[in-house]
């Protein structure tokens, strides 16, 4: 029997790994008005199950990047399975929503050392002229777990919201096994490095206190002196941050990455269409379970169209990346997803679900452009030492942008009806007067769609910009040593 080329082992693993974390955030999110009832606790609380847990993915992924270029990617990807799995035994026992809450941040960091590693992982393993096909690869499983997600969770429902948890499980136990069995490790890790905690601990407070603003201000107001104060103690942490980096032989985050002109607008693009598609499968679940008054099995499936174009474009975007480069389709397919925004920004309480689908396949068809050849253009223009912290900050500004899109989302909503109406409709029950709190709800819903749209076409011009490829050269100091372009 031929033996297995170990690369496909090792993208088993990160593929598993990608698959296990995406798909619990996605079981969940169809079960959302379920556990809001059943813990009897308010909608915002349940809103930071979700944003809570992207919070602390996005703080994390960046030092945990650094820690598996210092220390070896394979022990921290093993511990984030066993983290998640443990955690999700903890989320499925919860009493109350702040308990649960809590949980989910247990979980996060679970999930930050799987993904901060799994990306470092494939480009490790794989060379330079494969990279956009596994990277390729391990987005389409992502979409997999996308597709699946809402119909497990609505299918879980039937045995109660706990399940969507308890299944993770027996998943997480042979996941982890598998993965501390099979990897190997290889990145050359240099001897007496040093952990830059000066800089770690700047930056997690400053992004902390910036993005925890940011997802505030919108709900209790800009000029509320707490979120003024928020901003200030950011800024603070942030320029003690760089005057550490820049004075400091082994910095966290190597500053000198972003002087180079691909991956900066690279890393702007990812950021920018997170803020842009970030909240749309949050806020279509609202209009489903809501407006139209769909099960959350039904809601799921209807948000299959979306992953399925994805899971479909993926693979042969990855592959066209490695022939072709990566700036022209990832700029395309940006301009693809603000077509599909374009059309929801139309939605109405009538819009036909067919209409629905078209617009939401479509957004999938462009993400599926964006994604691997976006994410191989990082992948592979930074050394094999700086891959962890590389993919670290690209998994980052991808939470960060979702997670203050659904953040800014909500407010608009929010300022759109009152809280009661707002709870009320997404508990399904009857609310306005003739449908009035609903058609205030849609007007909201379509100016975030609006708002979402024109993040999409700066995304795709951030894109566009990031140059022509760069040479990309096997040894150690090859991209950093070079003047940005």
């Amino acid at each position: 029997m031929k033996k297995i080329d170990y690369k496909w082992i090792a993208l088993s693993c990160t593929t598993l790994g990608a698959l296990f974390s995406v798909l619990s955030g996605t079981t969940l999110v169809v079960a959302l008005p379920v556990i809001m009832k059943d813990l009897n606790t308010s909608m915002s609380v349940i809103t930071w199950t979700i944003m809570g847990y992207m919070l602390v993915m996005t703080i994390l992924v960046p030092s945990i990047g650094r820690m598996g270029d210092m220390y070896g990617r394979k022990k921290l990807y093993v511990s984030g399975f066993a983290i998640f799995t443990f955690a999700s035994l903890l989320c499925g026992l919860s009493q109350s929503g702040i308990q649960l809450i809590i949980f989910r941040l247990i979980q996060a960091i679970g999930g930050a050392l799987i993904l901060a590693n799994g990306t470092a992982i494939v480009a490790d393993t794989f060379s330079k002229k494969e990279l956009g096909k596994a990277l390729g690869l391990n987005i389409s499983v992502i979409s997999v777990a996308i597709i699946i997600g809402p119909i497990l969770g609505g299918f879980l429902m039937n045995f109660g919201w706990r399940s969507i948890f308890y299944i993770n499980i027996p998943i997480g136990i042979i996941v982890t096994l598998w993965s501390a069995f099979q990897l190997k490790e290889m990145n050359k890790i240099t001897k007496k490095q040093t952990f830059d905690l000066k800089g770690t601990l700047s930056f997690t407070a400053g992004v902390l206190f910036l993005l925890t603003a940011l997802s505030l201000g919108g709900f209790i107001g800009w000029l509320n002196p707490y979120i003024l104060l928020l901003f200030v103690f950011s800024i603070a942490l942030m320029a003690l941050f760089v005057y550490i980096e820049t004075n400091s032989i082994e910095p966290m985050l190597d500053l000198r990455l972003f002087k180079t002109r691909v991956i900066a607008f690279a890393y702007i693009s990812n950021l920018l269409n997170g803020l842009a598609r970030g909240a749309v499968t949050f806020l279509l679940i609202f209009y489903f379970q809501g407006v139209k008054g769909l099960d959350p099995l039904t809601a799921g499936l209807l948000l299959s169209p979306f992953a399925i174009a994805m899971m479909l474009v993926s693979p042969f975007s990855g592959g066209l990346s490695d022939r072709f480069g990566t700036r022209i389709l990832s700029s395309v397919g940006l301009l693809i997803t603000a077509v599909g925004l374009g059309g929801l920004m139309m939605i109405t309480e009538n819009t036909s679900i067919i209409e629905i689908i078209l617009w939401m396949f479509i957004m999938g068809f462009g993400s599926g452009m964006f994604f691997s050849p976006n994410t191989s253009s990082i992948m592979g223009s930074v050394p094999p030492s700086k891959r962890g912290i590389a993919a670290g900050v690209n998994t980052m500004m991808s939470n960060a942008g979702a997670l203050l899109s659904i953040a800014l989302s909500m407010a608009i909503i929010s300022s759109s009806i009152s809280p009661d109406a707002m709870q009320a409709l997404f508990l399904g029950t009857q609310i306005g007067a003739n449908g009035i709190a609903i058609n205030e709800f849609v007007a909201g819903l379509r100016m975030a769609f609006t708002i979402s749209f024109v993040f999409s076409l700066t995304a795709a011009l951030m894109s566009y910009l990031r140059g022509p490829k760069q040479l990309w050269k096997e040894d150690e100091n090859s991209l950093l040593n070079q003047k940005a372009t």
